[in-house]
């Protein structure tokens, strides 16, 4: 790009003397819970804004000069439309998860203050922007207390490596980055060099990856793939001796039905586990196992040819 085409690009750029100057022409602006293919729907929430409130609406439109020079691909809302003094529209923007605004220019713009914005909002009755972010809140309150359930389960002696595979937020590894593989690998060579004992190696992993089996939602997260790889990696016929060999505890248990009913462990081994490993693992699932769990069994998973 020259000079010239970079002049240009930044002339449509978003600001907030440019939400200022719309606003200061407005007569009235109508915010609607919806996205803008919804926003004319008569039914819907929604808040108009005229005379003082409009220099409250501005001050907390606010942004961040220049903008993201992106735009989130979600449709957005609330809508904010922008009515002339003869009633016409003539802006419409979108918030993007109650922290960014478009519309303005020719990108998304962070807002200065999202959650004074998202208060306002609710004060006057448009409350499902402080829901989401109230329950976001939780989601990640949750998360980090998987996260942190997750470090502490580790084997003594490796609980900063465990940390480097799951760090805390604002501290994660770019998503392009090798960072998180080359923890893993880390990882991988501490547990081998601690636990050089297969069968023991092969059941305290075990241990760990039933940590995050039992979690109701969410799947398994990229830190439990770094235990269930340790496991994937080691030889079938010693991982499947390693849990007959010694009688496997609760945690073990639910760490060997995520395992044996992984994509990779069944195209290589198939779903039929040997007994007594097979009757063991089903009996503990139907005392207590998960719901997904169950629905594995009842799926031939195992091997098992009954329900539970």
């Amino acid at each position: 790009m020259n000079h010239e085409q970079a002049e240009g690009a930044g002339e449509d750029r978003p600001t907030t003397a440019r939400l200022r100057q719309v606003l200061d022409s407005a007569e009235r602006v109508v915010i609607v819970e919806a996205s803008p293919v919804e926003a004319d729907s008569a039914d819907l929430p929604r808040l108009t804004v005229t005379g003082a409130e409009m220099g409250e609406l501005a001050r907390l439109l606010a942004i961040v000069d220049g903008g993201t020079g992106d735009k989130c691909r979600c449709d957005g809302w609330p809508t904010i439309t922008v009515y002339g003094t003869q009633g016409e529209p003539i802006a419409r923007w979108t918030l993007h998860h109650q922290s960014g605004l478009r519309g303005l220019g020719d990108c998304d713009a962070d807002l200065r203050d999202g959650p004074a914005l998202t208060a306002w909002l609710a004060e006057r009755g448009l409350t499902r922007s402080r829901w989401v972010q109230e329950q976001l809140a939780r989601e990640e309150a949750e998360e980090e207390r998987r996260r942190t359930g997750w470090v502490r389960a580790a084997p003594e002696g490796l609980a900063q490596a465990a940390a480097d595979v799951a760090p805390p937020p604002g501290r994660d590894y770019e998503p392009w980055s090798d960072g998180r593989q080359h923890a893993g690998d880390r990882l991988a060579a501490l547990v081998r060099q601690h636990h050089p004992d297969s069968g023991e190696r092969i059941r305290l992993l075990l241990a760990w990856l039933g940590v995050s089996a039992r979690r109701s939602s969410g799947g398994l997260k990229w830190y439990d793939m770094a235990v269930l790889r340790q496991l994937l990696a080691e030889n079938p016929g010693l991982v499947l001796a390693a849990c007959v060999e010694t009688p496997l505890h609760p945690a073990q248990l639910d760490g060997a039905a995520e395992l044996f009913s992984t994509v990779e462990w069944t195209k290589a081994q198939g779903r039929n586990l040997p007994e007594p490993l097979k009757s063991l693992l089903v009996e503990h699932i139907r005392a207590d196992g998960t719901d997904a769990m169950r629905f594995r069994v009842n799926h031939g998973y195992y091997g098992a040819e009954r329900t539970v």
